[in-house]
This record gives structure tokens, sequence and C-alpha cells, in this order.
């Protein structure tokens, strides 16, 4: 649970310096020896002590600020479905009269990053948080959540934890994949492969997954070469395309991609090659992205409204501040078929 708070003059009492010296290491000046400000540092970080919080915070307030978080090395700007999600965010906790902090994590190894983060939730400038795109095992989220900080995680479960302060959305990926596989299969395709997402993203390894049981439930064998890495981006799938056509291995019939983004880069690839869509191969996506009706040929993918999903995250965490619960939050989204062109009958 979250540590109570401290003050400088205890921060000082336990370092066994005084409170100037305890000011002079947080503003980092430099007339500090090494030994001193390690020492003070450490007790500082142990005690989650916060050297500038508002009395009514430190009254237990709250401060009507929903911090969101985007773990992303890439560039954000462009991307339709993740401003989406995050407009999502902002639209519904504005409506319930809530600010929102946001920012964009570049990579979770970054220890000054990460700490920059947790000093968001210590400091209390926030009543909660939402992470989106974090890694299927993160363990600053998991210590944020042991410390009994309230915070919402989009595509991440852990087996065995049900904390009353972990609010999950998720994707019913193996559902997914089951109907990708069995529509396929209606068009008489039985050499399927697929191109995974991110291995260390939990929908990576579901989607995953959840393709070779439904390769296994429809009596369809699985070639191991058609099990291509990949990613969650358009640049992941035009890569993992190319160095699969160089390799000279035989094509499947039809193809899935881990999302529509990966499919939009793997088709380039597939072009470049001088192949065509659906011609010489199938190829089915998933999320519906904005771009899919459009594109050439319209993409044939699996619909699920990222809108609404993180309205009910955003309302769940929301609500777990608002009000003491004493069960855990999590809900499934499911899939929609959505037919177009780049898939054809055999």
């Amino acid at each position: 649970m979250r540590k109570s708070e401290i003050s400088s003059q205890e921060i000082a009492r336990l370092a066994g310096v005084s409170r100037s010296t305890v000011s002079r290491v947080i503003n980092n000046y430099s007339n500090v020896p090494p030994e001193t400000r390690e020492k003070v540092m450490r007790i500082i970080e142990e005690h989650h002590y916060v050297p500038n919080m508002s009395a009514q915070v430190l009254a237990g307030k709250r401060t009507r600020t929903l911090g969101l978080f985007l773990v992303e090395p890439e560039k954000v700007g462009g991307d339709s479905l993740t401003n989406m999600m995050l407009a999502s965010v902002i639209e519904n906790a504005s409506q319930r009269g809530y600010y929102v902090l946001t920012s964009i994590i570049r990579d979770t190894e970054d220890q000054d990053g990460v700490r920059g983060v947790k000093d968001i939730f210590y400091q209390r400038r926030i009543d909660g948080g939402i992470f989106i795109g974090s890694a299927k095992e993160e363990p600053f989220l998991e210590q944020l959540i042991d410390e009994g900080y309230i915070v919402g995680l989009f595509d991440q479960r852990l087996r065995g934890r049900s904390e009353t302060n972990r609010i999950v959305a998720n994707f019913d990926n193996d559902e997914g994949m089951r109907l990708a596989v069995e529509y396929l299969l209606s068009l008489n395709h039985r050499k399927i492969g697929v191109v995974t997402g991110d291995l260390n993203r939990l929908s990576g390894v579901t989607k995953q997954e959840g393709f070779l049981a439904a390769m296994r439930k429809s009596g369809l064998p699985v070639n191991e070469e058609w099990v291509i890495p990949g990613g969650f981006h358009e640049s992941n799938g035009y890569e993992a395309m190319q160095a699969f056509l160089r390799s000279g291995k035989p094509l499947p019939s039809a193809i899935i991609m881990a999302n529509d983004s990966v499919a939009f880069g793997a088709i380039r690839a597939i072009r470049e090659r001088g192949l065509e869509v659906p011609g010489d191969l199938s190829v089915i996506g998933f999320d519906d992205h904005e771009r899919s009706s459009s594109f050439e040929p319209p993409l044939t993918t699996f619909k699920v409204d990222f809108g609404i999903m993180m309205k009910r995250l955003t309302e769940a965490v929301l609500e777990r501040i608002e009000n003491e619960e004493t069960e855990s939050y999590e809900f499934t989204a499911g899939y929609e078929l959505i037919a177009r062109d780049s898939c054809r009958k055999l």
C-alpha cells in the first residue's frame, strides 16, 4: 500500500544530515559530497518523499486530474487510431469534470523517465492513471498497483492478479483469431499464415496463441515458415513481408495480420514484389482502421470499437477513484467481421 507522507525534517533525521543538506541534494547543488548525496537520495527513494506537495493534496483531497500515459517509442502524431484512443479518454474524463495530464513514455528501461512517471503518482498530481501500450509485464506498474495507486491498463493481464485498484481492458483475441481462420476456411483457404504482433505486448502473444489454437480446432496444419515475426506498426508489416518474400519460401494462400497497420505495410511489400492482393495472396487484418475502407484493395478486417473500450476503461477508473470498491474490474471487447475485397474465394 501507499507509504505515508514524510517531511524533509524526517528525511534529514534518517539520513543523519541537516535539513539544508536535504534541500541542497533535492536542488542538485554541487557542494554535497557524493556519499552524502547517495545516502539522502536512498532515503528519499525509499520513502517516496516529494518536496513540493500542495496542502490540499497533503490533506488527502482529490486533484480531479487523471494521468494518461502512452508507451510508444515511435512517432505518435500521424497515427489516427492512437489519437482517437487518447481523445476518447480526454473527452470522457472531461465530461466527468476531470483534467487529463498526458505523457509519452519512450523507453520503460529509462530509469529517469520511469521515475518521473512514478513521481507524478507520488506527488499526488493525479488521482489515478491509464496506461496504453505497456508490455505484458511491466515492473514499475506492478509497483504502483502494489502501493495502492489506481491504475487502468489497456491490453494487459497478469494471471492471478486481481487487485481492486487494477482496472483492465482487453481484447478477445482467441475469438478474433477463430473467426479469422473460419472466415478464410469458408473461402476454401487451407494454407494460412500469420504476421504476429509484438510478442512483448499481451495482444501479440494472445493473437499468436489464438491463431495456433484456431488452426488446430479447424484441423488445419500450421506451417512454421508462415508464422512470421512482426509488430504493430506499418513499418513492421512492410519489413516482415519483405524479409519473407526475399526468403523464397512458398506462399500461403492467405495471411492474417496482427492489425490493419501491419496489413498496409505488408501489402506494400507484396506489390513491390510484383504480386497482387487478393489475386496471389489474400490478406485480412484487425481493428478496422479508418484507412481500411479506402485502402486499395479495401481491407477485410475485424472491427473493434476502440472509442467504447476507452470510454469504459476511463469511466471504470474514475468510478474507482470516487468510490471505494471491493472487487476487481476487467472487461473484454469482441470483434466483428468487416468483409471487403482483400480476400478472395479459391
